[in-house]
């Protein structure tokens, strides 16, 4: 697993981590845990997406019709959306209308249903998180 993620710059003086996740992300940028152990963490481990969905109840979709959360990164790649919590994504979602709702899902299961030439990027616009290359989105899922 070599050359395929980016982590987020480090300027988390301000930011507190909130779950494991969140400290395993930012051990991983600091070099504390190896980028192979956190990415073995990870699969087991919980992420919120953001979802578009008709009938959004109380944040949550309702539906099995959901749309998850992509942008276009700044090279034409699909990118798919995540949080490692939700409200870490509140600030985000705002300029993303119809975007109500999320799932709280395994990240493996995420990675089961994403489809071919996709990005991964955790807490976008957050000094913690991390991006993922459709290549290394690809060999996780292979594995």
């Amino acid at each position: 697993m070599r050359g395929f993620i980016v982590w987020c710059p480090i300027m988390h003086d301000q930011f507190e981590t909130r779950n494991e996740l969140e400290e395993n992300l930012l051990a991983a940028q600091e070099g504390q845990l190896e980028g192979e152990d956190f990415m073995k963490y990870l699969m087991d481990a919980q992420v919120f997406m953001p979802v578009k969905d008709s009938i959004g109840i109380e944040g949550f979709t309702s539906s099995d019709k959901a749309v998850p959360m992509t942008v276009k990164s700044e090279d034409d790649v699909e990118v798919l959306i995540l949080f490692s919590s939700p409200d870490r994504s509140q600030e985000f979602m705002r300029d993303y209308p119809g975007y109500d709702g999320g799932l709280l899902a395994e990240f493996k299961w995420v990675l089961e249903r994403i489809g071919g030439g996709v990005g991964i990027s955790i807490n976008p616009d957050w000094p913690v998180g991390m991006d993922m290359e459709p290549e290394m989105v690809l060999q996780l899922k292979n594995n």
